[in-house]
């Protein structure tokens, strides 16, 4: 796993989450369900989900790119199994840099962190959602290699 990803010019790593990192994982999801049309921001639900991940490595890993002082960005990997791949995939959500942060480079390490992850780990495919109102979004993992599906997909939420 990508875990000393050191850039002596700005003094970011890449690493695994820890519970400790749980309330800037909060902040950061907090804002981006602020941006996307789909969902609430609901701190409560948030840190329940992230911790469900943190606490059960076999489900996924959260990766973080920080500083000194502070989480600049996140991603949450889910574990999960394709027969149409044979194998296991990577499902990437809540991929996020801070908004300060961002046009700096930090997303494409971050994705590369991703990248090195899957590959190590022999995982067939990483697919992901990004939000259809953001063409930066878009823009930046098309550019990272991404490249749109033919399916679209539909949602059924339960006990609501």
């Amino acid at each position: 796993m990508p875990s000393n990803n050191l850039d002596s010019s700005d003094q970011t790593v890449i690493v695994p989450a820890i519970l400790e990192d749980l309330p800037q994982l909060i902040q950061l999801l907090m804002e981006l369900f602020e941006m996307e049309g789909d969902f609430e921001p609901n701190s409560k639900k948030q840190e329940e989900g992230l911790r469900l991940i943190l606490e059960h490595p076999n489900r996924g890993r959260i990766l973080v790119i920080k500083n000194e002082s502070k989480i600049i960005g996140m991603v949450n990997m889910l574990f999960t199994i394709s027969t149409a791949e044979g194998g296991s995939v990577l499902i990437l959500e809540d991929f996020i840099i801070h908004p300060m942060n961002r046009g700096q480079g930090y997303g494409k390490q971050l994705l590369m962190a991703v990248k090195e992850f899957a590959q190590l780990k022999d995982f067939k495919r990483i697919t992901l959602l990004t939000d259809k109102i953001s063409a930066e979004s878009q823009n930046f993992f098309n550019k990272e290699g991404f490249q749109f599906s033919k399916m679209i997909p539909m949602r059924m939420y339960l006990n609501e």
